[in-house]
């Protein structure tokens, strides 16, 4: 289906065309100087870092990647005040209108100015190394205020006409356990926003501000009619109801946390003409005790609105359609968030800590995406968890202090039309650390970096494999977690079945081996020592018996899946050894035949795992969990 041409009427077609790529230029060109200027190893090589363009009405125009919002900004700095040169900072998670979901996460935000008036904002925000509090890196898993987490800063002017305040500078690097990583990261930031507001700059001087801002116009309601058309029109109208969970919190015992959406599909004709869709957060559990909380509500839900649309492609008639789809401010007008009152998960009061708010914000993005498969007959991705942050610290070799975080990816869920993807970070084009460049600047020796056995859940098609990343300690240090689904899995759909968690072991088959929480601050780690930490898989698509026998026996041969896994899980008998593996087809088909008979008929439509029993006292599936 080709993109209705909307909003051009007024604009030459071919000036929105290089206006739009002069925008994802910019935003690329702001990143890669970030990426080559920075310091530290969270934003230079794990690249959990992105840029974003807003036009001076605060819409969001770009659409690769999320980003924060430019109206904390606004609020407390009046556009009239602006002058150029000037850049602004915040990371105050409660006063950044739902923008920062946590204070490592650091956002700033330049003017773009054309004839003496501000006419656009680039922003770079990303996660940094250390902000302070109570444990190296920021993010303290048994807090129970968010002053126990770091330096809270309100948006502020940190240059001024060019000139940096050096006083804010020095407060901010001085509560940071790394402060040179800071400092540095900092000025890459500025420096690359000042330089993509110059870029921006250009564009208005070359075609005028009428015509830009009309181009803007015209791109964000050319998205607007996209979604409306070909992605929402798929959803039938009606309600539909479903929840997911976060297991624990740091503080109290593990137990379900419930996120639930109760989304809503309106049109006039059905068709999607006028489509728009209602996602009601009520039901979603209490605020915790411990920091899993995510400040949503804020500016009527505009960051999560943005933040959750990208789900909404998977509705796309193809993948190569859904691949053309940018998420950006034309989104908003589709959707309506409504939240409970203050209290819950994603309405925290004021100091709720919200370091772990990625059990909750990545959570919804499932949640959407069960809710939706649901409303499709499952023609929706199973489950994924793609980030957990992990990692060490200590003295090294030299005696001096030293801190790594990483945030590793895990596997997608498998898919209507294929398997899922292994090893996926949700932030576009991050990655994880090189090991070369860890090894060299951490004492400790990576071992291992594959794939992890199994972990994908087994389906028709399976979901994608997790890490399995093996350190070796040379210096006794300290292991950090942050990981959510070490109990609960990723969920499989349509009987495809869930994925398997998150789990570290530190000695793995030595005299002291033993495993970690999830959540875990300073878990101590004697030289010699090693970490094997396995990430999540993604949850499987459809029956596993009914995938094909050539491509369980591809999968053991590629490492993928075990011989009894295969077995067992998907009911193929494989035989021989190395080169030499075959499927018995004899065999396979009669142990298919018998683990069907044995199965239950009336299966739910989503397969939460053995961890959702142990957790829900007993019950195999949610009452949302059928369909």
């Amino acid at each position: 289906m080709s993109s209705p041409d909307v909003g051009r009427d007024a604009v030459d077609p071919v000036l929105v065309e290089i206006v739009e790529g002069t925008l994802a230029s910019v935003e690329q060109e702001v990143e890669t100087a970030i990426g080559r200027t920075s310091r530290s190893p969270m934003i230079r090589d794990a690249h959990d870092f992105r840029a974003g363009i807003h036009d001076r009405r605060l819409r969001k125009l770009t659409g690769r990647s999320y980003s924060a919002l430019v109206h904390p900004v606004v609020r407390d700095h009046p556009i009239e005040t602006m002058r150029e040169g000037d850049v602004y900072f915040h990371n105050d998670v409660y006063l950044s209108e739902g923008g920062i979901g946590h204070l490592p996460d650091l956002c700033v935000t330049v003017p773009v100015f054309h004839a003496g008036g501000v006419v656009a904002f680039v922003q770079a925000f990303g996660h940094h190394d250390d902000i302070g509090g109570a444990v190296p890196g920021s993010m303290p898993s048994h807090a129970t205020s968010v002053f126990e987490e770091g330096l809270m800063v309100p948006p502020i002017k940190l240059w001024d006409r060019g000139v940096p305040n050096r006083a804010a500078l020095t407060i901010m690097t001085r509560n940071s356990r790394m402060p040179d990583s800071l400092a540095g990261d900092l000025d890459a930031e500025c420096s690359a926003c000042l330089m993509g507001a110059r870029r921006l700059g250009e564009l208005f001087a070359r075609y005028g501000r009428a015509q830009v801002e009309a181009c803007f116009d015209a791109i964000l309601a050319r998205t607007t009619a996209v979604f409306q058309s070909e992605l929402l029109g798929r959803i039938p109208d009606g309600e539909y109801v479903w929840e997911d969970y976060a297991e624990h919190d740091g503080v109290d015992e593990p137990r379900l946390h419930g996120q639930r959406i109760t989304l809503t599909k309106t049109s006039s004709d059905g068709a999607g003409a006028d489509a728009r869709l209602v996602l009601d957060f009520t039901g979603t559990s209490p605020q915790a005790k411990g920091p899993i909380n995510h400040a949503g509500d804020y500016a009527d839900g505009n960051f999560l609105a943005k933040w959750l649309a990208p789900i909404l492609r998977n509705l796309a008639e193809t993948p190569e359609r859904m691949a053309e789809l940018d998420v950006n401010e034309g989104v908003v007008p589709l959707l309506e968030l409504r939240f409970p009152p203050k209290g819950t998960l994603l309405t925290p009061v004021f100091p709720a800590p919200t370091n772990a708010r990625t059990f909750v914000i990545l959570r919804l993005l499932g949640v959407l995406a069960g809710v939706l498969a649901k409303a499709v007959d499952g023609r929706m991705p199973a489950d994924q968890e793609t980030i957990r942050y992990t990692g060490v610290y200590g003295l090294d070799l030299s005696g001096e202090p030293y801190l790594m975080r990483e945030v590793l990816g895990g596997g997608s869920g498998g898919r209507w039309y294929a398997d899922g993807e292994d090893t996926i970070h949700v932030v576009p084009d991050s990655r994880n650390l090189p090991t070369e460049f860890t090894e060299s600047r951490f004492p400790f020796v990576v071992e291992r970096l594959g794939l992890a056995v199994d972990s994908g859940g087994p389906g028709e098609y399976r979901g994608g494999l997790g890490y399995d990343k093996h350190i070796r300690m040379l210096r006794d240090g300290h292991f950090m977690s942050i990981a959510d689904r070490s109990i609960l899995s990723c969920w499989g759909v349509r009987r495809g079945r869930a994925g398997q968690p998150f789990q570290v072991v530190i000695d793995p088959g030595g005299p002291a081996e033993r495993e970690v929480d999830a959540l875990a601050d300073a878990e101590p780690v004697r030289a010699g020592e090693t970490i094997r930490i396995r990430t999540t898989g993604g949850g499987g698509w459809g029956d596993p018996f009914d995938r094909s026998a050539d491509a369980v026996l591809l999968d053991v041969r590629w490492g993928k899946v075990s011989i009894n896994a295969a077995r067992d899980s998907y009911g193929v008998m494989i035989t021989g050894t190395g080169d030499d593996l075959v499927v018995d087809g004899d065999a396979t088909d009669r142990l298919r035949s018998r683990l069907r008979s044995e199965r239950p008929a009336d299966q739910p439509f989503f397969d939460r795992g053995p961890g959702y029993v142990r957790l829900s006292g007993g019950a195999t599936s949610s009452p949302y969990d059928w369909v």
